[in-house]
């Protein structure tokens, strides 16, 4: 990835676009920051506060240019997401595998040099640390959810699989505490850090979200849109677009709803449980989305790799099919960008099978969480052991009508 990053000039790279918005617009938003304020006026800032400061973090470090310290703390957040999962892989008792790591390892790269220079790994890091703090401290892991919140708001949808009851309680509140100091001392410490939700809410179709992907394939049915440069994306502008929009908010409001149904609903929780349900939520969030930007795959993997490194998850299929729409995704952008905004048939089926990739994963990764979850009745789970102590179970057999489960 590093001699990609170095080799960033070249045609199939982008020629360069892709590291641009750190050297150029990062960097002038850290000049903002470094003075008091958020870029309020800006419309391309369209993030939480807590973006700021990532952004700002860089320019900290001594003895670096501001693009040469932004590779190497996105480098050491990578790295502290491989040793998490790998320590979660290792960690005593059954079930648990390298898997994770692995796939963490090999999958990033197949977006090419783009991790390096988006800040999307940071902000990973806190939901793949949240999730795996959970087995050990639900505060902890509220608490890290929120910061990630702050940062890209998309890391609160990690909690929706903590297991019902005081655990809830417990990470809700934690996560409600920490993201209410961290707000109050960013609007203590900067001018203007809400002024996100204002740029936020004038974004259209980016042309690579689904919505697009139907625009895209409407223009050769003699739909007469346009792709314009709006708030820091291609977006689609013409008839029909506010449309195309709205359905896209109507749908993620449908996929909230039917997670807090299969939260009501759910009755067998296993360790691998939470880990299941932020894939399951992010993707579902993400392909109903009215921007799918390459690097929200990073975001995905990341998840995966969670889910990876326990045997007890339902998500491998789906997490092949997110490799498999990533690395569609690096085709798309950099090397055929120019496809994907002209609309041409090429562009068009790249975007297809890569938002279809996603799409199935969405509704295969639901599926399979509502199901290993649902309540069939009762089920009786036995614990074995093979200790000097007991060599039996430690419950007397179920009855007939019980389900038995002997993981």
């Amino acid at each position: 990835m590093l001699w990609l990053l170095a080799h960033n000039n070249e045609r199939v790279l982008g020629h360069g676009a892709v590291a641009r918005e750190v050297w150029r617009l990062y960097f002038h938003w850290y000049g903002v920051l470094s003075h008091g304020a958020f870029p309020a006026h800006d419309r391309l800032w369209q993030y939480p506060p807590g973006a700021g400061a990532v952004l700002f973090a860089p320019g900290l470090v001594p003895g670096l240019s501001y693009f040469q310290a932004f590779v190497a703390l996105t480098l050491a957040a990578d790295a502290l997401i491989t040793a998490a999962l790998a320590r979660a892989g290792r960690r005593r008792g059954r079930g648990r595998t390298l898997l994770g790591a692995a796939f963490w390892t090999g999958g990033l790269p197949l977006l090419l040099h783009l991790p390096l220079v988006r800040y999307d790994v940071e902000v990973t890091a806190f939901a793949v640390l949240s999730l795996l703090a959970l087995s050990r401290s639900t505060r902890a892991c509220g608490a890290l959810a929120a910061l990630g919140a702050l940062v890209k708001v998309w890391p609160v949808l990690v909690l929706l699989g903590v297991p019902r009851g005081r655990p809830t309680r417990s990470a809700w509140l934690s996560a409600a505490l920490t993201g209410a100091v961290t707000l109050t001392a960013f609007l203590l410490s900067f001018r203007n850090p809400l002024a996100f939700l204002r740029q936020q809410g004038g974004r259209g179709v980016q042309i690579e979200s689904l919505g697009g992907t139907a625009l895209s394939l409407a223009r050769h049915a003699g739909w007469r849109g346009t792709v314009r440069y709006r708030y820091g994306a291609m977006e689609f502008v013409g008839p029909h677009v506010h449309a195309v929009a709205t359905a896209s908010l109507a749908l993620t409001a449908a996929a909230f709803a039917l997670l807090l149904l299969w939260r009501v609903r759910a009755g067998h929780w296993t360790a691998a449980t939470p880990y299941d349900a932020a894939l399951s939520a992010v993707l579902l969030f993400t392909v109903t989305s009215r921007v799918i930007s390459p690097q929200y795959m990073i975001w995905l993997l990341g998840l995966a790799a969670v889910c990876l490194t326990s045997r007890h998850t339902t998500q491998r299929p789906v997490a092949a099919l997110i490799v498999a729409a990533t690395a569609i995704s690096s085709v798309a952008y950099p090397a055929y960008y120019s496809e994907v905004i002209g609309c041409t048939w090429t562009g068009c089926l790249l975007m297809l099978a890569r938002n279809g990739l996603l799409a199935t994963a969405a509704v295969l990764s639901l599926t399979r969480l509502w199901r290993a979850t649902r309540r069939p009745g009762a089920v009786v789970r036995i614990p074995w052991t093979t200790g000097s102590h007991i060599s039996r179970p430690l419950l007397s057999p179920a009855p007939a009508s019980l389900k038995v489960d002997r993981g």
